[in-house]
């Protein structure tokens, strides 16, 4: 079954429990809206934590840099 939610007079939404226990959700998470075609997608932002690894191995070769622009 799809959650679904009403957008309040104050344009709030309320997350479903089913949606936010899955995605292991927390009350004062950050998140960012991201439009898409008739919709938006919600992304939560990871913490700086989260981040640390995600460029492992990647080829640093070729890179710009600030002097190639004007």
């Amino acid at each position: 079954m799809t959650a679904t939610a009403t957008l309040s007079s104050k344009f709030q939404i309320s997350i479903p429990k089913s949606v936010r226990d899955e995605q292991h959700w927390e009350a004062g998470q950050e998140f960012v809206f991201v439009p898409k075609a008739t919709g938006v997608l919600l992304i939560p932002v990871p913490e700086l934590g989260q981040l640390a690894g995600i460029a492992k191995g990647a080829d640093a070769t070729n890179y710009r840099d600030r002097q190639d622009r004007y």
